[in-house]
C-alpha cells in the first residue's frame, strides 16, 4: 500500500483502515484470534466493541500526546447510530470498555504479532550464521494510586525514603539487529530481573547468540542454555572478580579457560559438571578501561576475536531501544496513564505492540533502502506515522499532493549519521534532586 492510499484511508470509519500504514505488519485477523483465545470477543452490539478497544489501546501508544478521549474521537472508533451518524462517548465509558477488555487480549496480540514478525527480515538479526538476541530490564513509573502501590511497590531512595511513584519492572528479550521485541515480562519493582528473565532463555531458538548484562551472569543458567539447544551461544562482559583456569592460549588476549562450579551450586543442581569450558577475550579501546569478554564461542577460526568484540557492542542496542520508548514513545512523561494494575499492564502491552509495529515498518523501509534498521531514526519514523494519522483532520483534499510530497521528502531524515565509535559520555547527574521533603502518602 503506497503512502497516498494510506493517507486517504486514515479518515475512513473502518478501524482496520486507520492502520493502513501497518498493512504489511498487522493482520486484523490476529486481533480476532486474540479476543477469541481470551474469551473477550463482544457478543452483543456495543457502542465501542472489543476489537475497537484494542485499536484504542494501540492508538494510545502511538498518539501519546493526546488524551484517550481524543484518540478515540480521532480514530472514529464508536459505531454509528441507526441513522449512520457518529456517536460520542464519555470518558467513563472508555474506562469501562478498557476494564471489560483487561490486559490478556493485548498480551495475546503481542505474542501473535511477534510470531509473525520473527519470521520476517531475519537477515538483519544474523551474525556469522547466528541470530543475535539480548535480554535486559528497566523500570517505568506508573500513576500514584493505592492499587498501583500495592501491586507494583515503591522504590527506596536511601535517606529520602520511598519514591514518588510506584514502579513496574520490565524485562524483555529482543532481536538486536532490528530492535524488535520477542517477549516481555511485567512484574513488580520488588521482583528481580534475574527471576523475570528466567523463562526468556527457553524462547531462544537454535543457532543463536545471546548477549546479556553482567547482572544476569549465571554460569549454571548458561550451561543449561547451551545443553538444552543446538548451537546456542552466549556472550557477556566479565565482572571484576572473575576467576578461571587458563587451558590454552588461542591468540593475543584470547584464551580458552575452565570455569568451576561451586560446591553449593552443584549441590543445588546435581546435573552440573565440575567445570565448563569458555573463552575469554581481553581488549582495550583507547580512552576506556580494559575489558574482558566471556563467551561460549570457543573456536577462534569461525569466530575471530575482533568480530566477537565488535558484535558485543550490539548489546547496547537494547539500551538504545529503551531510550527510544521512554524518550520518544512516552514523550518523557513521568508516568503512563492507567491508575489500576490491570490497565497498567494493558497499556504496557499496547505500547509493546505499537513499538514492534513501528520497528517492523522500519525493517521494511531499511530493506528497501539497503541499510540496517539501526541506521534509521526511530523518532522520525514514529513522527512520520503520527503525521500520517493526523493528516486526515488537518489536510484539505486539494493540498494532499503537496503534503504527500513533503512526507516523501521527510524519508531522507530517517537515515542517521554514522556513529562515532570513540565517543565517550561519562555518567553524571543531569537534574539535581529537590531539597524539599517528600509529601507524605495518604493512607486509605
Amino acid at each position: 500500500m503506497d503512502l497516498a492510499k494510506a493517507l486517504t484511508l486514515t479518515g475512513q470509519d473502518n478501524p482496520s483502515q486507520h492502520f493502513a500504514t501497518f498493512s504489511e505488519s498487522l493482520d486484523f485477523d490476529l486481533v480476532e484470534q486474540a479476543l477469541e483465545a481470551t474469551g473477550k470477543a463482544s457478543i452483543r452490539k456495543r457502542k465501542l466493541p472489543a476489537e475497537r478497544v484494542i485499536t484504542l489501546i494501540i492508538g494510545m501508544g502511538m498518539l501519546r500526546d493526546r488524551s484517550i478521549q481524543a484518540v478515540c474521537d480521532h480514530l472514529h472508533l464508536t459505531l454509528p447510530d441507526q441513522k449512520g451518524q457518529s456517536q460520542s462517548i464519555r470518558s467513563s465509558s472508555l474506562a469501562n470498555a478498557r476494564q471489560r477488555l483487561g490486559s490478556q487480549p493485548m498480551e495475546q496480540l503481542f505474542n501473535l504479532t511477534t510470531e509473525a514478525f520473527c519470521r520476517s527480515y531475519i537477515e538483519f538479526d544474523t551474525w556469522y550464521g547466528l541470530t543475535t538476541y539480548g535480554i535486559d530490564g528497566s523500570t517505568l513509573n506508573v500513576p500514584d494510586s493505592q492499587e498501583n502501590c500495592q501491586e507494583f511497590g515503591l522504590a527506596s531512595s536511601g535517606n529520602r525514603g520511598e519514591s514518588g511513584y510506584p514502579k513496574v519492572r520490565l524485562v524483555g528479550l529482543m532481536r538486536l539487529g532490528s530492535h524488535r521485541l520477542v517477549s516481555l515480562k511485567i512484574g513488580s519493582y520488588a521482583e528481580s530481573e534475574v527471576s523475570l528473565a528466567e523463562d526468556l532463555f527457553d524462547l531462544i531458538e537454535d543457532n543463536s547468540l545471546l548477549m546479556v548484562d553482567r547482572g544476569l551472569l549465571c554460569w549454571s543458567r548458561f550451561w543449561h542454555y547451551q545443553q538444552e539447544g543446538n548451537n546456542r551461544h552466549w556472550l557477556v562482559r566479565a565482572k571484576s572478580n572473575f576467576k578461571c583456569k587458563v587451558i590454552e592460549q588461542l591468540g593475543d588476549g584470547d584464551e580458552l579457560v575452565e570455569i568451576s562450579f561451586s560446591h553449593s551450586t552443584r549441590k543445588e543442581d546435581p546435573s552440573l559438571p565440575k567445570t565448563m569450558l569458555a573463552r575469554v577475550i581481553a581488549y582495550c579501546i583507547p580512552g576506556f578501561r580494559p575489558q574482558k569478554l566471556i563467551t561460549s564461542l570457543l573456536d577462534p577460526i569461525p569466530f575471530p576475536a575482533s568480530a566477537v568484540i565488535e558484535v558485543h557492542h550490539q548489546r547496547w542496542e537494547y539500551e538504545l531501544s529503551l531510550d527510544e520508548v521512554k524518550t520518544h514513545s512516552l514523550e518523557r512523561a513521568e508516568a503512563i496513564r492507567s491508575r489500576s494494575p490491570e490497565l497498567v499492564k494493558q497499556e504496557l502491552w499496547g505500547l509493546a505492540v505499537t513499538y514492534n509495529l513501528v520497528r517492523q515498518e522500519m525493517a521494511r523501509i531499511a530493506k528497501d533502502l539497503g541499510v540496517s534498521p539501526i541506521n534509521l531514526s526511530y523518532r522520525w519514523c514514529l513522527l512520520l506515522i503520527r503525521n500520517l494519522w493526523l493528516s486526515a483532520w488537518v489536510v484539505a483534499a486539494a493540498t494532499l499532493p503537496k503534503h504527500l510530497e513533503q512526507l516523501a521528502a521527510d524519508v531522507n531524515n530517517l537515515l542517521l549519521p554514522k556513529r562515532r565509535s570513540l565517543r565517550r559520555n561519562p555518567r553524571e547527574v543531569k537534574v539535581k534532586m529537590s531539597g524539599y521533603k517528600k509529601k507524605p502518602r495518604k493512607v486509605a
